[in-house]
């Protein structure tokens, strides 16, 4: 029996059905402008025309390769650096210890301990849209899912899941609900009561299937072989800098505007002072920290191949076309219909374009003059695209964030779609539900 394709192949065969695309789909592109204020280049509305151009060569889409990987080298410094931090510092022994004492706090309420992983995972996703910064936790979460009786699955959903859920109903995630409103022209963080109600109705339908999933699908536990049994000074100083530096990291999100290569740095000095106050010295420090490397190459590469995909769409000049294509035809149908149908639309767009704040670019400055025609809300318009681009994190192969996770989980990406399938289009459900209602009691 021939095995499903590994997450390596899965996307090799994305990038080269992008490039085939470009042959077969119509090229063409909207006039831009460039904002000044916030050093980027604006979609003009209704300004899509078709263009001649060359088709992409072979050799073309092959270097998208390498270029998609140099275009997410912050993102992969990160992944690179804090995985090589986690790796050492559990060489010294503190996440263990500190995992045991936990397990044996919560011996008997594993359900309760998977509770407190999915809502911790739904803030950090509605408050900061954590999503990348996962893959390097990963083993960590797998570990201490495996000592509670939990397989790969159900810490997978509860924690990169659970953070794409709270990003997509989030009333204030930075990457996705702000920009989007930005470019709406609405006022920052406006309709947030609203969101807040829907998001806590999406928490509490998500952790219920995740509770009911892990209770149904209990795996044998793995008990931890541990020299010490308690938790040293050391040790305690360890875990409680690597509290702190979460805590500085998200203040430096939230309030300073920090991005990737902040983070990388402060993760990068946690680990060489874990390193040296478990009295490793710096050759051993070092050692650990380029083994802590090696752990997370095959994901870095899976990020950076998911960017070649937009990379190869971009320089065919057929990404405007499929916008284009998507969103024309909803001028000519009810307001509440072509709402949820610009819903379907920015989750199918979320295929070739990934970047759900690169999708919010794209399509917000066509989007709202389309919803200003036909009667619709923009802030209605703002929910469309979150609910539909973010929510499909959870699936599309394009992402990848998601596919290096179920790389590391050692989760087939085509048992994984079996799995979630039915728990999207659920969520996609509440999401629509709460676009049919903002659109009848007229949110603004």
């Amino acid at each position: 029996m021939n095995k499903f394709p590994n997450a390596f192949v899965i996307i090799l065969s994305a990038i080269l059905f992008a490039w085939v695309l470009t042959f077969i789909i119509p090229k063409g592109n909207y006039q831009r402008e460039f904002d000044i204020v916030n050093n980027r280049n604006n979609v003009v509305p209704n300004s899509y025309e078709q263009k001649e151009a060359p088709h992409l060569s072979a050799f073309s889409a092959l270097l998208a390769i390498p270029k998609g990987i140099a275009g997410r080298a912050d993102l992969i410094t990160l992944i690179l650096l804090l995985g090589g931090c986690f790796y050492l510092i559990e060489k010294t022994g503190a996440l263990n210890q500190g995992l045991n004492q936990l397990i044996t706090l919560l011996k008997g309420k594993e359900l309760f301990a998977l509770a407190i992983i999915i809502l911790l995972f739904l803030t950090a996703g509605f408050t900061i849209g954590l999503q990348e910064e996962i893959i390097a936790l990963t083993p960590i979460l797998l570990l201490f899912g495996r000592t509670l009786g939990y397989n790969s699955s159900t810490i997978v959903t509860a924690s990169y899941g659970s953070a794409v859920v709270g990003a997509a109903f989030s009333p204030l995630n930075p990457f996705g609900v702000v920009i989007a409103q930005k470019e709406a022209e609405l006022e920052l963080l406006s309709g947030t009561a609203y969101r807040f109600v829907f998001l806590l109705i999406a928490a509490i339908v998500w952790t219920l299937i995740v509770l009911y999933y892990a209770r149904k699908n209990r795996v044998e536990k793995v008990k931890l072989e541990l020299e010490i049994t308690g938790l040293t000074t050391r040790n305690k100083i360890i875990l409680a800098l690597l509290a702190l530096t979460f805590a500085i990291v998200t203040y430096g999100l939230i309030v300073l505007n920090w991005g990737f290569i902040e983070m990388s740095a402060c993760f990068f000095a946690l680990g060489l002072i874990c390193g040296l106050i478990a009295n490793f010295g710096f050759n051993k420090t070092t050692e650990l920290y380029v083994n802590g490397f090696k752990e997370m190459v095959f994901a870095c590469i899976i990020i950076g191949l998911a960017n070649s995909i937009s990379i190869i769409l971009s320089e065919g000049f057929i990404v405007d076309t499929i916008v284009y294509g998507l969103f024309s035809p909803l001028k000519n149908i009810s307001p509440s219909i072509s709402a949820v149908l610009m819903m379907v639309s920015q989750a199918i767009l979320h295929f070739p374009i990934p970047s759900y704040s690169g999708q919010a670019i794209l399509t917000m400055p066509i989007l709202t003059p389309l919803a200003d025609l036909i009667g619709l809300s923009r802030q209605v318009c703002v929910l469309a695209y979150q609910y539909g681009a973010i929510t499909l994190d959870l699936i599309v192969p394009t992402n990848g964030a998601l596919m290096a996770v179920l790389a590391l989980a050692g989760i087939k990406y085509n048992h994984w779609v079996k799995f979630i399938i039915k728990p999207t289009f659920l969520i996609l459900g509440i999401a629509a539900l709460a676009i049919l209602i903002a659109v009848q009691i007229g949110y603004e």
